[in-house]
């Protein structure tokens, strides 16, 4: 098969990832098939996942194996590694083409990583031009020297296409819970001024202040006031 005929059909298969993505139910659903998707549109890529560092910590959002699982942990334990230092340094792309080789660089997660059975690593930011901080795709391979340009092409060209469909879930997402936030205290608000005849906004000043005292979200709050009917807590509020 040609160079040409290869890029063809790796375009129509990642138009059908694409596809795939957007069909996905949930943020975590998308997260979960962009790491699938690795495995099977990368040569070479055995286990791929998604990491962020968020405050210094690791955070494993997806992985279709342990060993991802593992080598986040331990990139999370010694403050130190490919995936750790491109998700908090936001370095765009990596590829370590055979861990025997990069000891210095990572010393205490080098010799870990190989007793879990690493041999090269590569992996991308997953991010739109709006910078946001979607965690970075890693792929992962037994073999030492697995990964090419090549790979690193066709990494980098799923993981832009990812990144915006997962962009997108994010938003979307955030919206509906935007909307169901809204419902919920709606509902809470109008509890509040039923049983204590208040007009809307005391009902809500109320509820925020029941929130404050009681360190309790809004939101979790207003849930609680739905079930019960009344504000919960010491702070409640005497009838008028």
């Amino acid at each position: 098969m040609t160079g040409a005929a290869e890029w063809s059909e790796f375009a129509v298969r990642l138009a059908e990832m694409a596809r795939d993505l957007l069909a996905q139910a949930s943020v975590q659903d998308t997260l979960d098939r962009i790491a699938y998707h690795a495995v099977q549109l990368v040569d070479g890529c055995e286990a791929a996942g998604i990491m962020a560092v968020r405050r210094g910590k690791v955070h494993t959002l997806s992985a279709s194996d342990n060993v991802v699982r593992a080598s986040d942990r331990l990139q999370g334990e010694f403050g130190e590694g490919p995936c750790f230092d491109a998700s908090r340094n936001k370095t765009e792309a990596y590829r370590i083409a055979d861990f025997t080789t990069r000891e210095k660089q990572w010393p205490r997660f080098v010799p870990e990583a190989r007793k879990l059975g690493v041999g090269s690593m590569m992996g991308f930011l997953l991010y739109t031009r709006e910078r946001d901080d979607l965690g970075a795709l890693d792929m992962y391979s037994s073999r030492p020297s697995v990964f090419t340009e090549r790979s690193e092409q066709v990494g980098w060209l799923l993981a832009s296409h990812a990144a915006v469909v997962l962009s997108g879930a994010r938003h979307v997402e955030n919206l509906q819970e935007g909307m169901e936030s809204r419902r919920v205290i709606g509902e809470a608000i109008g509890i509040v001024m039923t049983r204590y005849k208040v007009p809307e906004q005391d009902a809500f000043a109320r509820i925020v202040a029941a929130s404050q005292s009681q360190n309790i979200k809004v939101r979790d709050l207003a849930e609680t006031i739905s079930h019960i009917g009344d504000i919960p807590g010491p702070t409640q509020p005497s009838r008028a």
